[in-house]
């Protein structure tokens, strides 16, 4: 049967996986990012990581999730936010050099949908959306069992969209983007406390955390409305650390978007949370790579 390594590579860690293709992990792998985190010395140890995986040295196929835009090919790491220096690195060329392995890269939110769409939430559909939300707001466009990228690769930034033109200025340079409203930061900034906490306030009752998700649902859910009417998925799955607050938003999300959607538009719509957890990148990654045995 065949196999492959899917690998998740962030600024503290990196996680590696050796998958069969009917998705059975049979060996997974952790080992720290290197610091400072330039590109020769990730490399070097992805390389190493490998060949613990791939102890019999046979030719297998790579997938890696970076924490930035690749290029349309999956060849090139354009930017990787929180490793150094990491602008234009050829990532898979450097890798096959050193392991002889056929390798391919995507963005590490691209990676999560895949996963999720593999082996988790979004089994069931051949067209949905994930929204990773976390530390910022990432996002994966699945239609018709493909990965949707654009015609440059950098497709499916749903963090980004505008959701009020007046609001806080964006690292993006957008203003008013859904994360600012939506992110780790975002919540910081308008509660003056964590997620987690709030989280924590809900679950015992405290009025003012639920008022808080309540209004944080709202502004997923009108965030979510363009993207319903532009993409008609079928399933909405949303992921990241702020999903184990799930039940105290969704049901303001799901008013809000009833709301503001034609029923036409969605049609047997799901939002679901993600099940995969922090393991969705390496699992999608793994996916991504066996599109190279496909291809072979």
């Amino acid at each position: 049967m065949t196999e492959v390594i899917g690998i998740d590579l962030g600024g503290t860690a990196i996680k590696l996986g050796r998958f069969r293709e009917d998705g059975t992990c049979i060996e997974s792998l952790t080992v720290e990012t290197p610091q400072p985190s330039i590109p020769t010395a990730v490399v070097d140890a992805i390389a190493t990581a490998i060949t613990q995986l791939n102890t019999s040295q046979s030719k297998i196929a790579i997938g890696i999730g970076t924490p930035g835009p690749t290029d349309a090919a999956g060849r090139i790491a354009r930017v990787a936010i929180n490793l150094k220096d990491w602008h234009d690195v050829p990532l898979a060329e450097w890798l096959e050099a050193k392991t002889g392995c056929p390798t391919i890269l995507a963005n590490d939110a691209n990676c999560a949908g895949l996963g999720e769409a593999w082996l988790g939430a979004g089994r069931p559909f051949r067209n949905l959306i994930l929204l990773t939300l976390g530390t910022g707001v990432g996002g994966a466009i699945i239609l018709e069992d493909k990965l949707f990228t654009g015609h440059q690769g950098a497709a499916g930034e749903l963090g980004l969209i505008t959701l009020n033109p007046d609001g806080p200025m964006c690292n993006s340079g957008n203003q008013g983007s859904l994360e600012q409203y939506l992110s780790i930061g975002a919540i910081r900034r308008r509660a003056g406390k964590d997620p987690a906490e709030l989280g924590v306030m809900a679950q015992a009752g405290n009025p003012e955390a639920l008022k808080f998700w309540e209004r944080y649902g709202k502004d997923l859910g009108v965030g979510l409305a363009s993207l319903i009417y532009i993409l008609t998925p079928e399933a909405i799955i949303i992921g990241g650390g702020i999903s184990a607050s799930a039940e105290f938003f969704f049901p303001a999300a799901w008013t809000e978007i009833e709301r503001r959607v034609l029923p036409s538009s969605r049609v047997g719509l799901q939002l679901l949370k993600a099940e995969l957890g922090n393991q969705a990148g390496m699992v999608g990654a793994a996916k991504l790579a066996l599109s190279l045995v496909v291809s072979c």
